[in-house]
């Protein structure tokens, strides 16, 4: 149908190309009448029509689909010694200095995987435990700069970024004040809870984005760069900052190059991902059972931030590890609102001179909860108190034991509540058993009720 195929094309030209040939009015005017024409002859209605962008009526669930391949996470770096050992163990298995790299921009978003057959988009899958996703196609329709029809006609895997620009997120964010909703912490997490949405309608009002980052045509051409390019020819957005670079010297240019300009983008980056550019070469040196020994995602220095020691807790872990953490007045670090970061073992306290009270630096540093990194000792009032670390399990008040060599305090009690909570959780987790439904909330009230004490007790539960 000539309408839907000059409306791809317009949509492709406005959102990725940023050079639109016809005015709004006129845009509007074409879909309208595509439309009506649908409407009047429903069977015309394809997969790849640019009507179903405004979303279709809500799902009841995502079902779960395995990956072609998987979609392996990467090593990750985060000095110049770790980029140049990177390039040099590179330098060793293949005999050569001048190893040619792709250099991308590590956009901080969602990863996705697009399949297209006779080229149409078949489904999009989330990367889920990077074995198997969601499927989450109806959103994924809704993304302007995902096409839906490309002239490739054979089979083509392409996988990218899902992302939202700073405009968008603060967009959001302001509607969900008004509507005295809870804001999200940052643009990936938005991004991924609008990926969840199970009405689409909802999801094309985000204005989610999309940059391709790799493709698997068939048969596979002979380079990553001349892969970015097919995916350019066949109307995928791929990031214009991308580039082609030879030996460790370039790769560390492009680490001070962004350091500083990353600010200006209109999107959040969180580092560079550098690849090496033969096919060839990247199968020859081929991948760990977790990521792939030719790519390195380096990471921009930690953010830092200063805040106040409220209190210290003691956490206990499903193992028994007796870990305390450090409650803080909340600040904003790295995009995030953070209130509370890991003092790791009683060791590390002592190492650090922590006290309750103090002004301290917390950083990020590819840990999921930040850690303290230094105290403020100059900032001291006099007021501040030292921790002291528990002689009982704060759980259960059972004994705690630490075994030599270890700098780990472990309560020794198997029935402590705590350890039993956390042992149902990794149990219930994604990538174990994958339970939906059953979080925190819910395994506390089990335990503490005392109708589960142990994960095998999930399936003694009856209604009533």
């Amino acid at each position: 149908m000539a309408a839907r195929q000059r409306i791809n094309r317009h949509d492709h030209r406005y959102y990725v190309e940023a050079n639109p040939v016809v005015s709004d009015a006129e845009y509007d005017g074409l879909v309208r009448e595509l439309k009506e024409l649908e409407g009047r002859f429903p069977e015309l209605q394809r997969t790849d029509s640019p009507t179903l962008r405004v979303g279709g009526q809500p799902l009841d669930g995502f079902r779960t689909v395995e990956h072609l391949r998987p979609m392996l996470s990467l090593e990750n770096g985060y000095s110049e010694a770790e980029v140049r050992e990177f390039d040099r163990r590179l330098a060793r298995l293949l005999e050569t200095d001048e190893i040619e790299y792709v250099v991308e921009l590590k956009v901080d978003g969602v990863a996705l995987s697009l399949v297209y057959e006779s080229g149409r988009l078949l489904r999009a899958v989330s990367r889920g435990d990077g074995w198997r996703g969601d499927d989450v196609t109806a959103n994924i329709r809704t993304i302007r700069t995902i096409p839906l029809a490309i002239p490739y006609a054979g089979r083509l895997e392409v996988r990218g970024e899902v992302y939202l620009t700073r405009a968008d997120f603060a967009r959001i964010n302001r509607e969900r004040l008004e509507s005295e909703e809870p804001v999200f912490a940052n643009p990936r997490n938005a991004t991924a809870g609008s990926l969840k949405l199970l009405d689409s309608r909802e999801v094309a009002r985000r204005r989610l984005l999309f940059f391709a980052w790799a493709g698997f045509p068939e048969p596979e051409l002979a380079s990553h760069w001349e892969t970015l390019e097919f995916l350019g020819r066949n109307f995928f957005p791929v990031n214009p900052n991308i580039k082609l670079v030879r030996g460790v010297g370039a790769l560390l240019d492009a680490c001070a190059f962004w350091a500083e300009r990353r600010r200006q983008l209109s999107y959040e980056t969180d580092g560079l991902v550098f690849k090496v550019n033969r096919l060839t070469v990247q199968a020859a040196v081929g991948s760990t059972s977790k990521s792939p020994r030719w790519a390195l995602a380096y990471k921009f220095p930690a953010e830092q931030a200063t805040t106040r020691i409220l209190d210290i807790l003691s956490q206990v872990g499903r193992l028994g590890t007796i870990t305390p953490v450090a409650v803080l007045e909340p600040v904003r670090l790295a995009g995030t609102t953070v209130s509370r970061a890991s003092l790791h073992n009683q060791d590390e306290i002592r190492r650090l001179g922590v006290r309750i009270g103090d002004r301290v630096f917390i950083e990020k540093a590819g840990e999921i909860i930040p850690q303290v990194v230094k105290v403020i000792t100059e900032l001291r009032t006099g007021t501040e108190r030292e921790f002291e670390f528990p002689k009982f399990c704060p759980a259960c008040r059972g004994p705690l034991s630490r075994a030599e060599q270890e700098v780990a305090v472990r309560c020794t009690n198997p029935g402590c509540p705590a350890q039993v909570k956390e042992r149902i959780l990794h149990y219930a987790g994604r990538e174990a058993m994958d339970i939906e439904g059953l979080g925190v909330e819910l395994v506390d009230r089990l335990v503490d009720l005392g109708l589960v004490k142990d994960a095998a007790g999930l399936y003694r539960l009856t209604p009533g």
